[in-house]
């Protein structure tokens, strides 16, 4: 009795020295240290508080061996049964070499480290250690990014916040992101359907508040699972959304048409532009894709995308002016937000005439999909430009921006955006009671040989709701290619416009934006513009 109360009274000092020094090993002055039981990582979680990446134990699997006791010919085949990333030859010669210590498998899964056990070797080494888990898989993996084995961020906000979550001040609290992860699951999902109904080589796709900048979904596609980094296909680790730059076609047209707006240019929605004809400029032509051969107004440039009026209008704005406003939307540098990840936009080096007609309607500049968002943010929004952000911005604490375009310049880019919707070449983008503006954008893709006929990128790009616009949606597809649905067309109006139709529809609610016909903006003045325009011609 006397020697089991010594051996109890023993272990139990041992006990209580171990607690000791886990707890209060930090602390000089002898209290709780409060950082001794947190992870080594903080989590990250959506705007809701739903966890996106979280640290757990996991398990790592070893060998030393110099101190196998099983032939390595026994052993070799059963890891390679058990283990199958590498072959039982590469077991073998492992096993033979001699060396003290390699690592079998990291992150294991408690399954594979029983059956590992139950070979029964005992050079076989098992520890715990920590890993960084992605509850939600795929979703939103070019935002989050992943880390690598010693758990530092490699990309994505794993990357830029990487001090403050490994800190141990930072990492009591979980971040949080400005992703919605009901929204980027609808954009996701959504996006992702399209891209394989039209057997595209890509797409993209965001929801971006138009008074803060932040964003609800960030969609890259193809994706990846940063729970499985080594298993992907490399392709998928790029993010479109801001590491890749597209000519974005039409969508560049009301960005045209508001800085012709406040430059004097355009000084009247009724003032008429000669589309007659294709417009001749030195040994190139300038035409329609649909072309109506009479004069335009400003409503009718943007409903029926008149390449023709846009090159006129830019025309009269003059290179500098043209350049200096793709300068002040942003255009000119990489895209402004927290990922490292990010494209430099390629610009016209030499701005000649034709230069400053082709850029006002997206041809002869790439810009980044997250780029164009910003720019339509500060469209809708009453002309001020923010940068993006993935971190959640507290209320009324957004970053004030800068004016890059007028409120009356907005306003009537609002008006025209809708009208475009109702009655131009966005109706597939139309939700009854929504409001939803946009604006198609159908441009050939450039190759070695030149720009192509018959692939394109294909882009739509809008806001909602317009009376009072509260998000930027934009969807894109690379190369799409006509089905059944679309009548065998691959343009924006039949591939892209319907996305964000689907996108808002499903996000619309959640975001506290309802359907409500009686919220209509009032477009009867730009409808007779257009119907006077078509009378007096006739």
């Amino acid at each position: 009795m006397v020697l089991m109360l010594l051996f109890s009274a023993v272990a139990l000092v041992i006990a209580l020295r171990l607690l000791w020094l886990t707890v209060f090993s930090d602390s000089a002055d002898g209290r709780l240290n409060p950082n001794a039981l947190l992870p080594p990582r903080a989590d990250i979680v959506d705007r809701n508080g739903e966890v996106l990446a979280r640290t757990i134990d996991a398990w790592s699997i070893g060998v030393h061996p110099n101190k196998l006791l099983n032939k390595p010919e026994d052993i070799a085949p059963k890891l390679a049964a058990l283990m199958p990333e590498r072959s039982e030859v590469e077991y073998l010669r492992l096993l033979k070499s001699g060396i003290r210590f390699t690592y079998l498998r990291r992150r294991a899964m408690p399954e594979l480290v029983a059956a590992v056990n139950a070979l029964g070797e005992p050079a076989m080494a098992f520890s715990r250690e920590p890993e960084r888990l992605y509850p939600q898989l795929t979703l939103a993996s070019h935002v989050l990014g992943y880390t690598d084995m010693d758990g530092h961020g490699v990309t994505g906000m794993e990357r830029v916040l990487d001090k403050q979550l490994s800190d141990p001040q930072d990492r009591k609290q979980p971040i949080a992101l400005s992703i919605d992860s009901r929204v980027q699951a609808a954009m996701e999902s959504e996006l992702n359907s399209a891209m394989v109904s039209h057997q595209a080589l890509g797409a993209t796709g965001l929801v971006m508040d138009v008074h803060t900048g932040e964003m609800l979904a960030l969609v890259s596609l193809p994706v990846y699972n940063p729970n499985k980094v080594g298993q992907s296909n490399p392709d998928a680790f790029r993010n479109n959304v801001t590491q890749s730059v597209y000519e974005l076609g039409s969508t560049f047209k009301p960005i045209t048409m508001a800085g012709a707006m406040d430059a004097g240019v355009v000084n009247s929605l009724s003032k008429r532009y000669d589309a007659t004809a294709p417009l001749q400029v030195g040994k190139y032509k300038i035409k329609d894709d649909h072309p109506l051969n009479r004069w335009l107004n400003v409503p009718e440039t943007l409903v029926h995308s008149s390449n023709i009026v846009t090159a006129r209008i830019a025309d009269q704005m003059g290179q500098q002016r043209m350049e200096a406003l793709f300068r002040r939307v942003g255009f000119y540098e990489p895209p402004q937000i927290e990922l490292k990840e990010k494209g430099r936009p390629l610009v016209p080096g030499y701005w000649g005439r034709t230069t400053t007609m082709t850029t006002a309607y997206g041809h002869g500049i790439a810009v980044t999909p997250l780029q164009l968002a910003c720019a339509y943010a500060s469209l809708v929004n009453g002309g001020i430009l923010r940068p993006a952000t993935l971190m959640k911005v507290p209320n009324g604490k957004a970053v004030p921006g800068k004016r890059v375009f007028s409120q009356q310049a907005s306003d009537n880019i609002r008006q025209l955006l809708r009208l475009i919707v109702t009655d131009g070449t966005g109706k597939k983008a139309d939700v009854a009671g929504m409001r939803i503006g946009g604006k198609t954008g159908t441009a050939e893709k450039p190759g070695a040989g030149g720009y192509s006929k018959h692939v394109n990128v294909s882009t739509f790009a809008s806001a909602f709701p317009m009376d009072g616009p509260r998000y930027v949606v934009i969807a894109m597809l690379d190369s799409p290619k006509g089905n059944a649905e679309s009548f065998g067309l691959t343009t924006a109006a039949w591939t892209a416009a319907p996305v964000v139709a689907k996108v808002i529809a499903r996000t619309g609610p959640m975001l506290g934006v309802f359907p409500d016909p009686s919220k209509e903006m009032q477009l009867d003045e730009l409808r007779t513009l257009i119907w006077k325009a078509k009378t007096d011609e006739e």
